[in-house]
């Protein structure tokens, strides 16, 4: 019974290897000269959300493999000392604007002033006309009224000063503020928490990332054509993508870039006759409103193959028929 078990065993492992093979061949033998295929893993596009500022780590509030949204808080640094900061500029506005005040205070008595000198020197001046008041009186007055006209002057200019005070201790509150909105560490788009790479009371330089997020709305494949295929390739053109994980189903995308020159071969082209010869970078990007309906079964780094239509006039054969997951 037990050697009958595992002849079995081997007769299906057997079967299993010689159907992927299979597979294998005919996926490159019958394709038609309109199509061109390669292979590739899926890709994510990696996001950084790093602090702006050296400081403690106060509180992480995801953890891996949580679906955020975009502007969705992830992380807090301590901002006690921003904080402090904040108040005292907070108090130099008030202060700036208590300035304000009293030069306003102080214009309304010059202004007062200017009119008690200016009519007072409007009665010295008729009595010295008529003979009653002597011309040094007059000419006292006159010094009275052009000291409270220059005193007026400066009260005006008081005004503009204290204003740009004002504005100067209001940009130090903005400041201060967007260092503190800048320690709440948000997603920029939305995606999946890949790594927390800080925690919860780690001091960190500026420029330390905390977390790193994969963007599942920009995924694609790399794949690399020799320049007989690139030279027909347009930019838009269709592609379908087949992962070696889910070899039933068809993905469909697009060619979103061709490098604009050679490079050698990477080794993870799998023929040697393509090796022996320089290869073109090309990108499938599959549609963001499509990875929207797959985001929970969306993974980057899995292998599979590209194809891509070379020939804009060839139509897709039925086995590269787009095939999802229901």
């Amino acid at each position: 019974m037990k050697k009958s078990t595992m002849a079995v065993a081997v007769l299906l492992i057997a079967a299993g290897i010689a159907g992927a093979a299979w597979w294998q061949i005919s996926q490159g033998s019958n394709l038609p000269a309109g199509i061109s295929r390669s292979n590739g893993r899926i890709e994510a596009e990696r996001i950084s959300v790093a602090t702006k500022l050296a400081g403690r780590v106060a509180e992480v509030l995801v953890a891996e493999g949580d679906w955020v949204e975009k502007g969705q808080l992830i992380a807090k640094m301590d901002t006690a000392d921003l904080e402090a900061e904040l108040r005292q500029a907070q108090a130099s506005v008030l202060q700036a604007q208590q300035q304000k005040l009293q030069a306003e205070a102080l214009l309304r008595q010059r202004q007062s002033e200017l009119t008690t000198a200016r009519a007072e020197f409007n009665r010295v001046e008729k009595l010295a006309d008529s003979g009653f008041n002597s011309q040094a009186k007059l000419d006292a007055q006159r010094t009275v009224l052009e000291s409270a006209e220059a005193a007026l002057a400066a009260a005006e200019a008081g005004i503009p000063l204290a204003e740009a005070t004002i504005a100067a201790a209001e940009a130090g509150v903005a400041g201060v503020q967007s260092l503190i909105d800048d320690s709440h560490l948000k997603a920029p788009r939305a995606g999946r928490v890949q790594y927390l790479l800080e925690h919860v009371g780690e001091v960190v330089a500026a420029g330390s990332s905390v977390v790193t997020l994969t963007d599942l709305s920009d995924m694609y494949m790399t794949i690399f054509l020799p320049s007989r295929d690139v030279g027909r390739l347009a930019i838009g053109a269709e592609a379908r993508i087949i992962l070696d994980a889910i070899p039933d189903y068809v993905i469909p995308a697009k060619v979103t870039f061709v490098a604009s020159t050679a490079q050698f071969t990477p080794k993870s082209v799998e023929t040697s006759d393509e090796r022996d010869q320089l290869m073109f970078r090309v990108k499938l990007t599959i549609a963001p409103e499509l990875l929207a309906d797959y985001q929970d079964r969306a993974r980057g780094g899995v292998p599979g193959v590209g194809y891509v239509l070379v020939d804009e006039n060839m139509a897709w054969p039925p086995e590269l028929a787009v095939r999802l997951p229901q």
